[in-house]
């Protein structure tokens, strides 16, 4: 479910540079900073540019020395940034190992090493690092930079920074040049440009040390359902409210027109149930899944069940208590956990809570001011007057700093834990932006009391390591809150590539968030192509942009025609395996790979098509998934690019000896990759590569390291 968001600016950096550089030089070294303040502006470009062949770094992640040599191919070419001087010689790149290390995030009490370059004949002098926390734009911490080495064309600077306490950081450098100062900061061709003053920073996020993230997220594959449509189980289905609708037919639309009274009800059904998941735990141990996450399963009165009635009870229509302990049971013995969606900042108005609608009697805070539930909402003039999301009156909000609503959902007795002790292995938290930090701290502490490898996952659409909701930035990422966030950032680039050739906006959204988010935390971001809240991957992939269009225009064009149907499956095969191997964990939404297709809701959550399915798409997921299984460098390696063309994309996964290459042809003519050394004349893993290292149009391939 969405809600209102306000996005942060993420900042960017330049692409690797392919050259060492020799770390006894960092020996020379500023005093350690007393820690203070700084903050973040744009997003700007970068070029990766071409070179001979180099040892890389295998930056991202995970730095390491690679053991790989190739040719990086030349991309990127932007404008540059009005107002900056681009100076002949390199200045600074936020992801070149030359001038800082670590690579990306760095923990608290780590040292992180920073390094410019200062051309010669620019007489420029007296380098110094500006490092601010974030939104104190007022007082930066001043270090000064000490020279180091010079070649005859550059003198090379550097410094050292580390904190104690996890914070978010934006920095830049500050030089004295002939006629006054001038600040070395983002150009935008992505690396350092000088400026008179002003200027985009480079981000630098610091997370508590002490952070670890559930180590069952951390391989294999996640997969989504929404529970009333994927299989039911063929149990009776009784005492069905007087308002619900029961569909007859399995694979006929949901009702997506209003009522004569132009309500979207969302009150149709199909009867998918709890026990219909645990008959296909077998089918989903064939496509490599280790993880299940459901969507909302309370008892709630609307198929989506984001309006909860009663937090300690299973809706009915899927089951009891006793079937969510046997599908949790049942999931481990395939090696499977069991994630539950918690929806914790709204209740529904027809809740044992609110009760609107005296569907519980005559209590609840809507009836009765004495209810013990009163205080849990906020009435601005009880009781037709009350704050909801968004303005829906059948959403009314809930005060989470109310200590009776916060003790009820994470208290020693409360719904996280008693569900945990059922057999949850974790929450993925609707809305998280609009819950507050301090309920936020309170979840993640029930959480992991009630199990240490408890998962606590956030709905965050944006880069969530620079996220301002409300007026707040926030700290998900820092440490003590949320483990990993929904990744919507590479779902869109990986589609934008895969449909329209977008490489940049692909290679630099992955570098973004490789560049701002904890280690712990990349190792299991959930990274999905569909959810229940977008259009399915094969429908943005091969269908018409849904654009502004509402339900009737996407009721009337919903369906994709044989030759869509065939280019978007070829298509969402090369997301697939961009999706499969960047960090992280790929979350396959129920269907997508059974070749369900739909613009937004209600149509992506159409039932899964038993005895309709795609059988070739069903294969190549489940090659995928034996990939992720027998690769832990898939898992927790690094990151390398090798190759982003508006064809193909290449990169590698490294994990100590194990490396794999990866690379994506969209197109649909023979296109050449890049190949490094180290993977000629491997076995193909997943698809082929031709003669002369072509990929057939439409292809992928991932290869082994011999």
């Amino acid at each position: 479910m969405r809600g209102l968001r306000t996005a942060g600016r993420a900042s960017r950096g330049g692409a690797p540079f392919r050259a060492s550089w020799d770390r006894r030089s960092l020996h020379k070294r500023s005093a350690r900073p007393t820690v203070r303040g700084a903050a973040c502006k744009a997003a700007v470009s970068n070029p990766l540019f071409a070179a001979q062949p180099v040892r890389p770094q295998c930056q991202a992640h995970c730095l390491r020395r690679s053991r790989l040599k190739f040719f990086a191919e030349a991309f990127f070419q932007k404008g540059r940034e009005k107002g900056a001087t681009r100076v002949s010689n390199f200045l600074y790149d936020s992801r070149d190992a030359r001038c800082k290390t670590p690579f990306g995030a760095a923990a608290t009490d780590e040292v992180v090493h920073f390094r410019v370059f200062l051309p010669i004949s620019y007489q420029l002098r007296d380098p110094c690092l500006l490092m601010y926390k974030a939104d104190r734009w007022d007082c930066p911490e001043r270090i000064p930079m000490q020279h180091d080495s010079s070649d005859g064309v550059t003198s090379a600077y550097d410094c050292i920074f580390y904190a104690p306490d996890p914070q978010l950081y934006f920095y830049l450098f500050e030089v004295t040049g002939v006629n006054g100062t001038l600040r070395i900061a983002r150009g935008q061709d992505g690396f350092g440009a000088l400026f008179p003053d002003g200027g985009e920073m480079w981000q630098l996020t610091i997370y508590d040390r002490h952070m670890k993230t559930p180590d069952f997220l951390k391989s294999g594959v996640m997969y989504q359902i929404f529970p009333d449509r994927f299989c039911a189980s063929g149990t009776p289905k009784t005492d069905v409210p007087g308002d619900r609708s029961m569909h007859t037919d399995w694979y006929e639309l949901p009702v997506y027109r209003p009522d004569q009274d132009g309500r979207i009800t969302n009150s149709d059904y199909f009867g998918g149930d709890l026990r219909g998941i645990i008959e296909k735990l077998p089918y989903l141990e064939s496509l490599g899944v280790t993880v299940l996450y459901l969507n909302p399963i309370f008892e709630a009165h609307s198929n989506h069940r984001y309006n909860t009635a009663n937090y300690e009870k299973i809706d009915p229509l899927l089951g009891s208590e006793a079937d969510l302990r046997a599908l949790c049971a049942e999931a481990r013995r395939y090696g499977m956990s069991v994630i539950l969606d918690g929806v914790f900042n709204h209740t529904g108005a027809d809740s044992v809570y609110f009760n609107k609608f005296r569907r519980y009697g005559d209590g609840g805070a809507y009836n009765d001011p004495n209810s013990p539930y009163r205080s849990w909402y906020q009435f601005k003039n009880w009781p037709n007057e009350y704050d909801s999301w968004w303005g829906f009156t059948e959403l009314p909000n809930l005060n989470e700093q109310e200590p009776a609503y916060s003790s009820f959902i994470c208290g020693e007795n409360g719904v996280l834990r008693k569900w945990m002790r059922a057999g949850v292995a974790g929450w993925r938290l609707d809305v998280a932006d609009e819950l507050p930090d301090a309920f936020l701290d309170q979840i993640t502490a029930a959480v992991k009391a009630e199990n240490p490898q408890g998962a606590v996952i956030g709905e965050v659409w944006e880069d969530a390591s620079t996220k301002c909701a409300y007026g707040v930035r926030r700290r998900y990422l820092l440490g003590g809150q949320l483990d990993s966030v929904m990744n919507y950032p590479f779902k869109d680039a990986i589609l934008a590539f895969v449909r329209g050739g977008d490489c940049y906006r692909l290679y630099m959204t992955v570098m973004d968030i490789l560049e701002h988010y904890p280690k712990p935390v990349l190792d299991v971001l959930m990274n999905s192509l569909s959810t229940h809240d977008v259009e399915r991957a094969l429908t943005a992939l091969a269908g018409q942009p849904v654009g502004g269009n509402g339900r009737e225009w996407q009721g009337q064009n919903n369906t994709l025609s044989r030759d869509r149907y065939e280019l978007g499956k070829k298509l969402l095969r090369l997301a697939a395996v961009i999706q499969y191997a960047l960090p992280g964990i790929p979350c396959l939404y129920y269907g997508d790979e059974a070749g369900l297709y739909g613009y937004k809701d209600p149509f992506n959550r159409s039932c899964y098509p038993w005895g309709r399915e795609d059988a070739d798409l069903i294969e190549t997921f489940r090659q995928l998934g034996r990939v992720r299984r027998d690769y832990p460098s898939l898992s927790t390696g690094g990151f390398c690019p090798v190759s982003f063309t508006a064809s193909v994309v290449s990169f590698i996964r490294d994990c100590g000896e194990e490396s794999l290459y990866i690379a994506v042809n969209r197109t649909d003519q023979p296109a050449k990759t890049v190949v490094p050394a180290e993977f000629r004349g491997a076995v193909p893993l997943f698809g082929a590569l031709a003669k002369g290292d072509l990929l057939a149009p439409y292809n992928a391939v991932i290869l082994a390291a011999r």
